[in-house]
Order: structure tokens, then sequence, then C-alpha cells
């Protein structure tokens, strides 16, 4: 007969999170229980504990950037980057998109990470396409505010997913290489690198067509209304 017992972990994660009880204390209480029905000490279960978190410490470290974001913002990140794209001419939605998609397929290529969308798309990137799209429409509504921001977020998707194969050094191509190897394929990881360089391309030709694309629909939806408001206004004028 199969003992489920060990698995009561998983309960008590999904009842503490569906409760909305703390995070933190609910896994920890789902692996001290889980360890007691497994029949292992107390302290074996506070060292097996403690080993993760220092086995996975730099993974916690995303959380720092969180409260520098917020600090970097209250002191005006977002109208600095808005002003910076006001000034230029020819900045337009599509181009930083693709710029910055291009610098993200570059670094990742180097083993480098300078995107996210915490720390660049959300207090950089996304105010700067909406400065750049108020340039030729000044006066932006709620939903295309929003269709930029989701295209601003879809460009960090596609810069990093689309690339994260081109460094020889990350988990992801290591991972593939561990999961061959126990299959009996020898395959290099520089063949899995340049095997990934097609997809990396691809993808940049197929985000910069769909930004070109809802670049065009929102400058033309915006003409429409100019048109309209101008007729309105006509209109009216010519009643009175």
């Amino acid at each position: 007969m199969i003992d489920f017992w060990p698995l009561i972990g998983i309960v008590i994660i999904t009842v503490g999170l569906a409760l909305k009880q703390n995070t933190l204390l609910v896994i920890l209480v789902a692996g001290v229980a889980t360890g007691l029905v497994a029949d292992i000490a107390v302290m074996e279960i506070l060292s097996i504990l403690g080993q993760s978190f220092t086995q996975n410490r730099y993974m916690s470290l995303f959380i720092l950037i969180l409260p520098m974001i917020g600090i970097l913002e209250r002191y005006g990140l977002r109208q600095r980057a808005e002003a910076l794209i006001g000034s230029m001419k020819k900045a337009s939605v599509s181009k930083i998109l693709m710029t910055y998609l291009l610098l993200r397929k570059v670094t990742n290529g180097m083993g480098l990470s300078i995107g996210g969308h915490p720390s660049m798309i959300r207090p950089l990137i996304a105010p700067m396409s909406e400065a750049a799209a108020e340039k030729s429409s000044p006066n932006l509504s709620d939903e295309k505010r929003q269709s930029i921001r989701a295209l601003a977020a879809a460009s960090e998707n596609f810069g990093n997913f689309f690339s994260q194969l081109l460094f020889i050094g990350t988990g992801g191509i290591l991972l593939i290489k561990g999961v061959m190897a126990d299959n009996q394929l020898d395959v290099k990881l520089e063949t899995m690198a340049l095997w990934a360089l097609p997809t990396a391309i691809a993808s940049f030709v197929v985000f910069s067509l769909f930004a070109k694309f809802i670049e065009s629909r929102l400058n033309r939806q915006s003409a429409d209304a100019v048109t309209e408001t101008s007729t309105t206004e006509t209109a009216q004028e010519e009643g009175k």
C-alpha cells in the first residue's frame, strides 16, 4: 500500500497559501511536517533546511532590487527617462524596444544579465516608450498606455527567453547537456549555443515586425481620433 503521508507538505502549502498566510512560515511548516512524517530526526530536518538556504541564498538577491527601484522612482527615475526620450526627435516606440531587445540578446550571449521586468522594463523602458508615443499622440488613452507597457514587457520576454542559451555557461544549456548526456547523446556546449542563434535571430525579426505593427496601429488610431475631433468641432461651429 502506498503511503501518502510524506506528501502532507503539499497539502500544507496549498491550504496555507489559499488562506493567505505568511509564505515563508507556510513553507517552513510544510518542510518540517514532511520530515517528521518521513521519520527524519528534527536536527536533521533543520540541517537540511539550513543547507538548502545556504546553497540557494543568491536566489533571494532579486528582493533587494525592489526597494532600490522604488527609491529611484521616488526621486524621479521615470520622469528623467521620459524627459530623455522627449528630447530625441526620431525616437519611437518600436525603435526603443528593438534597441533594448538587441541589447538584451547581445548581453545574454556574453553571459551578462542587465535586464528584467522590475529592474529595466517598469522603471525605464516602459516610461521611455510611453514618452515616445506621446510625441505623436499627446493625449494617450489608458488603453494605449497599457498596450505599450505590454509590448515593453514582451520585449523582455523575447530578449531573455529566446537568447538565454547563447552563452555556454547558463543553467539552461547545462541542464540540456546533462539530460542529453544521460541519454548517451554527446553534444558539445558550443554546438548547442550555435544552434540557439537562429532562434534568437528569428525572435528578433518576429518581435520587430510585431512592434512595428502595434506602433502603426496606435498611430492610426490617434490620427483617426484627431480627425474625428476636428470633424466634430467643425460641425459644431457650422451649426452655430
